[in-house]
């Protein structure tokens, strides 16, 4: 910034400095006192005013800003003789820019631009605002421009990168390339290209034109000497060769780059795909979703005859024989990889041999099986083998490590590497019997105990060696508590990782499986710690947050949700903004590719599921949080515009295709995705449990969840105001309150319903049904809340009409409003007599308990507070007729025969809770260590836990070092007991205190009631 001297408006560089200066190292105050002064001397200068906007924008005073910049951009535009230079404006700009007013800089520059049509600075200013609001044609005008005025290659490729991203990420056909294509064309034949990204650029634009004749003419032309690296030019040309349907002269080029390049693997799959001309090089699954590339290779059968199959596999084989004498002395894995390839190869051919594929995999295993790389090398391989098979190369694979002579640390890794391929060929572990199970974990256990000496002199922040096997034990505990439903195999698993991160506190993956276990128990709070703990920054919040966020949606940490939200929210928007300006860069620094990159990426993350979910689900956070006091949720939702905008983003999300850019490789196996638990169910004898990640299926469910909630505000916002309408002499209505609002809630009610299943009839015959305990079947877990909140917004809906005047003839209140109580009362009692008063119980009964008190009760709470304003007297002496008079009557009864019912749910819920408060610390920490300590039988969890004991009771300081000894004293099994229960336990006081304050706020209707 403080480089950005000049006379601009007349004024000195020596004047303008300190305030630059002042902003720089954010002194803000002094920088206002400067350009103070400054407007003294100059004021009817836009640049000093420009200057004060800034200073205001980042003082916090965003109103001033936008003022003071309006009244610079009217001087610029009602002085003619004032110069417009670049300095004053590009100040301007990022104002705007930082209040959210993109288009207004772009005004100050198209203004300019107009008046100084040949100014090459002015005119970059403004490409550089049309690119801030991703507006690809005016960007591609604005180049050609450029382009004509001074002839510059690079303003060419600003147009045609303007144009490719019409076709990519506008709406502009394919047709556009032809005008991308000419003009390169025509800058080859009158200038030539001079850099390698303008020819990349240009081969691009063929390529997508499928023209890959042309761009291979022009790769091997004299514009092919641009590549400044051989290998690059032959990666191409390959790519390109291959995509023509020349596979011999592909191969070829890919044959010449693995004699250079031995360990590349993806050149290697390459020159098979093209060799075989199976089609593998042509999967375009890793291009479609490149956050969840596939794990196989993907492979048409291949049209070649027996005979050509056999001789071009037989000359890969000798290829890869030779790659493999060449780099003997190498540790590059390539060239051995390849040859379990080729067989894969020939058993999708129907020509494999399942002795030749364990060979060459005990092979790999005796050379590379200490690395931690070498399961995934060879998961996809293994998979081709029957039952029989596999447990027939575990045992080659045990034999052959018992046979190696290797050094300790070399020991440990194929040990690990034998305990994961374990559980890969046993279909993970699901068929050994709970025995051999246990014994594997114990046998896990110590060898990591028995070799933490081999760490003793790593630094701190180094993996420790053996990490692996801590991770791999708690897997098979959790495998161990699904098939047992024994509770004592979780906190197992809770104690050895805890254990693990005692030693290091920087192992990521055991952080993130004790956040999904403590998750399980319910301590939440704890969760989120370890969350927190991750330390996450940048772009991985988008990749990571799924691991805590769905489950923070339905607790009632309400401050730290908030917290989560509005981090991840202000990260996105801060990244969109940054995002055009790092794309500027790269059309500066002639990186084109990048541009290309950087603006795909955007519309990524504009698309995602998780980001629409955040934006959603912060204003009902706000809602649920302030349903207590109609006034201040009145508040919130004039600042959400009534709902209307999430209304319009409902609409929106049905033509939206969303993407899923969470890491789900990083998952715990049990919850392969955030949907999907398979612990809240039966054990499942299955043979491997797959990443779910059914994209197509989870977009379209997800998409309706975020259509649906989006909803919410809005018929919030209408219930409440139908509501207040409920007995307004003559059916007649005043004040905002218009005819318009109960048809508007009649439609977002057959919305609703349509989400449901139904239409407004069938789903009111539902609800109705539901009275008399039939069409019970049709409300579960997975759509009560759903169903609930309908029927609070067709109660509110209902209350427009004259249902009031005849009241349902048990009481006084209308027989929706009755059975909506009904099903509150009956729904959440429910919940609270079939939760097991134990500390270790499984949390999803818990979250929807949490979720009916503050969703549909909190709604309909809000519906009652607009129903009791609009009978209580307003003040004015004007008297009410007799059918205003018996309305009111009747509503107020039938709000006290609400609040009744409902504070009677809510007293014994409180009271349900109180009982977990209650109970002793002691008595809570004893009943989770004894799972673990119990004598008698030497069966079920615990194993592993004293084995752990015993090492610290034991273990010699000398041979462990001072940091690794020092820590594992930290450990402490009660401390680890006393985190489930506390952590558990805030998040009932927290649900305690929202209770309270409902059930405080039904006590004060009923005093405002009694004086009625």
């Amino acid at each position: 910034m403080a480089s950005k001297f000049g006379l601009a408006g007349g004024i000195p560089e020596r004047r303008v400095r300190p305030i630059w200066d002042a902003v720089d190292s954010r002194q803000f105050k002094n920088a206002f006192k400067h350009v103070t002064t400054l407007l003294s001397k100059h004021p009817n200068s836009p640049y000093a005013l420009a200057l004060k906007a800034l200073v205001l924008e980042r003082m916090g005073k965003p109103e001033e800003s936008l003022s003071v910049s309006l009244k610079a951009k009217e001087l610029l535009y009602a002085n003619d003789s004032l110069l417009m230079d670049d300095l004053t404006l590009s100040t301007l700009q990022l104002v705007f820019q930082r209040l959210d007013h993109l288009d207004l800089a772009t005004s100050c520059y198209e203004h300019a631009c107009g008046k100084f049509p040949n100014n090459l600075e002015l005119m970059m200013g403004l490409f550089n605002c049309y690119v801030r609001e991703y507006s690809f044609v005016k960007q591609q005008q604005t180049a050609i421009k450029m382009y004509k005025l001074v002839g510059e290659e690079r303003f060419l490729l600003w147009a045609v990168c303007s144009i490719q991203l019409q076709v990519l990420c506008g709406n502009g056909g394919n047709k556009l390339l032809l005008l991308a294509e000419g003009l390169l064309k025509k800058q080859v034949a009158s200038h030539s290209l001079h850099e390698p990204e303008a020819l990349m650029v240009y081969i691009s634009v063929l390529e997508r034109q499928a023209k890959f004749g042309d761009a291979l003419e022009l790769l091997s032309g004299k514009l092919g000497s641009l590549f400044m690296t051989e290998v690059d030019k032959l990666r191409i040309q390959g790519r390109l060769l291959a995509q023509a349907d020349d596979y011999a002269a592909a191969t070829d080029i890919f044959h010449k780059i693995l004699e250079s390049c031995p360990d590349d693997w993806e050149c290697f799959l390459h020159y098979l795909g093209c060799l075989l001309e199976d089609g593998s090089i042509w999967s375009d699954e890793a291009v479609n979703d490149p956050v969840h590339p596939p794990k196989f290779i993907n492979c048409k059968v291949s049209h070649l005859t027996d005979e050509q199959f056999d001789s071009r596999i037989s000359i890969a084989s000798d290829f890869i024989q030779k790659l493999q004498a060449d780099s003997a002395n190498n540790m590059i894995r390539c060239p051995y990889l390849a040859t379990i390839e080729i067989e894969r190869r020939k058993h999708l051919r129907g020509k494999g041999n399942d002795d030749n594929l364990m060979d060459n995999i005990v092979q790999y295993f005796c050379r590379f099986g200490h690395l931690a790389c070498f399961t995934p090398d060879v998961e996809m391989f293994v998979e081709v083998f029957t039952a029989d098979k596999k447990a027939e190369l575990l045992g080659k694979l045990m034999k052959s490590s018992e046979a190696l002579s290797t050094p300790p640390i070399k020991t440990l890794g194929l040990s690990i590497s034998l305990f994961k391929l374990q559980q890969l060929l046993l279909g993970g572990m699901f068929k050994s019997s709970i025995d051999d199970l246990e014994l594997s974990c114990a046998q896990m256990s110590e060898m990591y105990c028995k070799n933490l000496p081999l760490s003793k002199d790593l630094d701190p922040q180094e993996g420790m060696h053996g990490e692996e096997l801590l991770s791999v034990t708690c897997n098979v505990l959790v495998q161990l508590f699904w098939r047992t439903k024994n509770v004592g195999y979780l906190v197992e698993a809770i104690m050895v990782l805890e254990f693990g991160l005692a030693i290091r506190r920087h192992v990521s993956q055991f952080k993130i499986l004790l956040l999904h276990l403590y998750c399980h128990f319910g301590a939440l709070s704890v969760s989120y710690e370890w969350y927190k703990s991750l330390d996450i920054k940048n772009i991985l919040m988008e990749s990571v947050l799924h691991h805590i966020l769905p489950q923070m949606l339905v607790s009632p940490l309400w401050t730290e949700l908030n917290s989560l939200l509005k981090d991840y929210l202000k990260f996105m928007d801060d990244h969109f903004r940054e995002s055009a300006d790092l794309t500027f860069l790269a059309y500066r620094h002639r990186n084109y590719s990048k541009v290309i990159e950087f603006v795909q990426f955007k519309e990524r993350l504009q698309h995602s599921s998780q980001y629409l979910v955040a934006r959603v689900e912060l204003p009902i956070l706000q809602l649920k949080h302030n349903a207590d006091n109609i006034e201040q949720q009145e508040g919130i939702l004039q600042s959400l515009k009534c709902g209307i905008h999430f209304l319009e983003l409902s609409n929106e999300i049905g033509s939206k295709s969303l993407t899923f850019n969470e890491d789900l490789e990083s998952r715990p196996w049990w919850t392969p995705t955030s949907e999907k638990n398979y612990l809240l169910g039966p054990f499942e004898g299955i043979s491997y449990c797959p990443r779910e990640v059914l994209t197509k299926e989870r977009g379209t469910n997800l998409q309706r969840d975020i259509e649906k909630k989006s909803l919410l505000p809005r018929m919030i916002y209408l219930s409440i105001q139908c509501a207040s309408s409920s007995i307004k002499e003559h059916g007649k209505v005043n004040g905002s309150v218009t005819p318009d609002v109960f048809s508007e809630m009649k439609l977002l009610l057959e919305r609703y319903a349509q989400f449901l299943g139904y239409s407004l009839s069938d789903a009111i015959e539902v609800v109705m049904g539901l009275s008399s305990g039939g069409r019970s079947s049709v409300v579960s877990g997975s759509n009560l809340i759903d169903w609930l909140n309908f029927t609070v917004f067709l109660n509110a809906w209902k209350l427009s009409s004259h249902e009031l005047v005849q009241p349902d003839r048990n009481g006084f209140r209308p027989h929706i409003w009755n059975i909506l109580d009904s099903l509150l009362e009956k729904y959440i009692l429910e919940k609270v007599r079939s939760i097991e008063f134990q500390l270790c119980s499984p949390w999803s009964d818990f979250q929807l308990l949490m979720q009916l008190v503050t969703e549909p009760l909190a709604w309909h709470g809000l519906v009652i507070q607009s129903c009791l304003r609009s009978c209580l007297p307003s003040g004015k002496k004007k008297k009410k007729s007799e059918s205003v008079y018996q309305s009111s009557s009747n509503l107020a009864h039938a709000i006290t025969d609400s609040v009744q019912h409902l504070s009677n749910v809510l007293e014994q819920v409180i009271e349900w809770l109180s009982k977990w408060n209650k109970r002793p610390e002691e008595e809570s920490l004893e009943n989770i260590l004894f799972l673990l300590r119990k004598d008698g039988p030497n069966n079920g969890p615990g194993k592993v836990f004293h084995i752990l004991e015993t090492f610290i009771s034991s273990m010699n300081d000398v041979e462990l070092g001072d940091h690794i000894s020092q820590s594992l004293k930290s450990w402490s099994p009660a401390d680890v007991a006393r985190k489930i229960t506390t952590g558990k336990l805030k998040v009932l006081v927290e649900f305690s205190a929202i209770c309270e304050s409902k059930l405080k706020l039904l006590q004060s209707i009923k005093q405002q009631i009694a004086q009625f």
